[in-house]
């Protein structure tokens, strides 16, 4: 009986872990696709607002507490601003001219934000020397892999900077987001703060788009419905299930993996699905980039605490 029980364990973090490699990377392409075919804001609001209502709903029916006290919600309204507004929407629109795994790997450097955050705060977590050293490469990486990308820039295709840039912003914004996150300490269960994070992110996403004029521009036919689809039920509702879940049941230094594991899954998807090819610098950035990643997840902090714990801390400290 106990060696069946363990079996069932193993199976259910295989499978939550699929989850979360899988369903998540191949998020990049459907917004990719979906992005062709919908303004970003559109497309972004879309997605958020039906997952938000559907993660709020089910929490709702499993019996979870829905509303916080004043200060929790103001405090999720503003995380909701910062991660899913300001860290999304950037990169959904970026996505229109950037290939997706492209993208992905420019996401991956969120962890090494989130360090270097946490090293300039006064009360921030210090990193010991391992970290720093991925820090340093960090940074080289991302270097050589927007290098080809700027260089084609300065030749006339200056779309592709910009593109660049507002990713990073975009993945600054999640950084202060995740950051903030940690030190909030909400009391309410993590899928219901996602829940009211996507509604209020949804919110801001569909009044840009309102004020932009872009509606009229949104074409939902079965590519976009797909990617909207896609989005919705394997990227928000059972991809941050099975990560919210492994919090709870995996190490949380295992969990972390997902940061290096997930572009390289992203760009496979993309070159397999979508024909997408990455310059050799960019390989060779990539490389570079998430094995800083891993130095930087995998490194201590002088509190004695591992950076993987404060990458995951947002949820893990409210499960």
């Amino acid at each position: 009986m106990l060696k069946s029980d363990s079996s069932a364990a193993r199976s259910q973090i295989i499978f939550a872990f699929l989850c979360v490699y899988i369903f998540w990377s191949a998020t990049y392409a459907a917004a990719r696709i979906g992005v062709q075919w919908v303004p970003a804001p559109l497309l972004a609001g879309m997605r958020l607002v039906i997952g938000g209502s559907l993660m709020l709903a089910f929490c709702a029916v499993r019996g979870k507490r829905i509303f916080g006290t004043a200060r929790e919600m103001k405090r999720l309204l503003l995380l909701g601003a910062l991660l899913l507004f300001g860290g999304n929407v950037g990169l959904v629109w970026a996505e229109f001219y950037l290939p997706s795994g492209f993208a992905a790997l420019l996401i991956a450097v969120v962890p090494i934000y989130v360090a270097l955050v946490e090293w300039i705060l006064p009360s921030g977590e210090r990193l010991r020397l391992r970290g720093h050293i991925g820090l340093a490469l960090g940074f080289t990486g991302l270097g050589i892999l927007v290098w080809p990308s700027v260089r084609s820039g300065l030749h006339g295709n200056t779309l592709q900077i910009v593109a660049i840039g507002v990713l990073l912003l975009g993945a600054f914004s999640w950084t202060c987001g995740s950051v903030l996150a940690r030190r909030s300490h909400l009391s309410l269960h993590p899928l219901v703060c996602a829940g009211w994070e996507m509604i209020v992110a949804s919110v801001c996403n569909l009044t840009l788009g309102t004020y932009l004029h872009e509606w009229s521009r949104a074409h939902w036919n079965r590519a976009s419905i797909a990617a909207v689809g896609y989005l919705i039920f394997f990227g928000s509702l059972a991809g941050f299930s099975a990560y919210i879940w492994l919090i709870a049941h995996v190490p949380v230094a295992k969990v972390a993996t997902y940061a290096y594991v997930n572009p390289i899954v992203a760009v496979m998807i993309g070159v397999v699905f979508l024909g997408e090819r990455l310059h050799f610098n960019e390989y060779f950035g990539m490389g570079i980039t998430l094995f800083a990643v891993f130095l930087v997840t995998s490194s201590s902090m002088h509190s004695g605490r591992s950076a993987a714990e404060i990458e995951c801390s947002p949820v893990a400290a409210e499960v």
